[in-house]
């Protein structure tokens, strides 16, 4: 498949031979001559690898079809794949690494408490970063104008989840985070939103620890609150051990996930009566959407399974990083975190342009309702 010889193709066989146990161990040295090499950091390892190594999958087709192509200014492109395990300090040493192997742009991003403290490395090397899944406000607090988020920022999603809480009928609200970056900017957005809101009263907030064996206490506390919506922002595997712990403690009010829960297997194992009204606010979810249907073929085949969420934000950031590179002419970095900036296309998430700040200046949400069988799409109301 690739067209190169001698060292180069030495190199490019070296690095996709490290990939064949999910993560990619390339070469520390600089890059064989004519090659563009595009860095990933996510989740291989932990509890959100199932969602890591979808992205990767995703964005090692985008490369793989650019490839196809001719490359970008006739150059091959090459993915280097980094594990951050959703840990800061994992997160930092892999990007130290990844630094050290000359990519040009970094195009990954899923736990947003893993990425923020890779934001200085990055920065510090020139390396401009299109996020493909992390949203957190954190990632803004630095003010660097080399960070761009593909997907929709909490506040944003907040304001969202808020509305829809308001028609599914909720009067008042608890909110559940794990303590980690985007967990807690996402539910205190949301308290903020139901503020704004004026018609839904805020219980309060709790706060779980990641990875243990069941919420109990907690789950007792939001029952005696009176709140008859719980919204909780973190991940799936703990999302799923609270809807069970609310479940056994009589709690039969809604419960609404965020998208780091809705992104994963939240509904194995769970019964009939425990996914009574469980919504989640996600991201954009392939089978879900028709318009998608042919990109999903694609994936399917080169892939070998069905697209999950944040398959196609990490395309995405693929195509967006490579679009600038070729609108660049050059991959000077500066020259690219400039056309980066300056991005107007229209991708498989929809138009793609930046605000200032690095946000997307149109994001897109949806809200699932969890049935016997999966999630179903909740039609968004007409506007007006």
């Amino acid at each position: 498949m690739r067209l190169l010889c001698g060292a180069a193709l030495a190199l490019l066989l070296a690095s996709a031979a490290g990939c064949a146990g999910g993560q990619d161990t390339a070469d520390a040295a600089a890059p064989a001559a004519g090659v563009i090499r595009l860095g990933t950091l996510v989740p291989l390892t932990g509890r959100s690898s199932p969602s890591g190594d979808a992205m990767v999958s995703a964005a090692r087709m985008a490369v793989d079809e650019a490839n196809a192509r001719g490359g970008v200014l006739g150059r091959r492109v090459e993915l280097v794949v980094g594990d951050d395990a959703c840990d800061a300090g994992t997160a930092v040493a892999a990007a130290h690494a990844m630094v050290a192997q000359d990519v040009t742009v970094s195009v990954g991003g899923y736990c947003s408490s893993a990425t923020v403290p890779t934001l200085k490395i990055f920065r510090a090397a020139g390396v401009p970063m299109v996020l493909a899944q992390s949203n957190s406000t954190d990632l803004l607090t630095p003010k660097y104008d080399s960070v761009f988020l593909v997907c929709g920022t909490v506040t944003a999603e907040a304001d969202f989840a808020a509305d829809w809480m308001k028609r599914l009928g909720a009067r008042r609200l608890a909110v559940v985070h794990d303590g980690t970056s985007f967990t807690v900017t996402l539910a205190e957005s949301a308290v903020a939103a139901a503020r704004r809101s004026g018609t839904l009263g805020v219980a309060g907030e709790w706060q779980i620890r990641q990875g243990a064996p069941g919420y109990a206490r907690t789950a007792q506390s939001l029952v005696a609150s009176g709140a008859d919506v719980v919204y909780y922002t973190g991940y799936y595997a703990e999302a799923r051990q609270l809807v069970v712990d609310l479940r056994d403690r009589g709690y039969r009010g809604i419960v609404v996930v965020g998208d780091g829960a809705t992104d994963g297997p939240l509904l194995d194992g769970l019964s009939g009566p425990q996914i009574a009204d469980l919504y989640g606010t996600a991201l954009l979810v392939p089978e879900l959407m028709p318009e998608l249907a042919s990109w999903s073929e694609r994936y399917r085949a080169a892939v070998g399974s069905a697209p999950g969420p944040s398959t196609v934000e990490a395309y995405d950031a693929v195509t967006i990083a490579l679009d600038a590179i070729r609108r660049a002419g050059t991959v000077d970095r500066e020259a690219v975190r400039k056309a980066i900036a300056a991005t107007d296309l229209t991708a498989l998430s929809g138009p793609v342009s930046f605000n200032p700040d690095g946000t997307r200046t149109t994001p897109r949400f949806l809200l699932l309702h969890a049935t016997g069988t999966g999630f179903r799409l909740i039609p968004q109301p007409a506007q007006g």
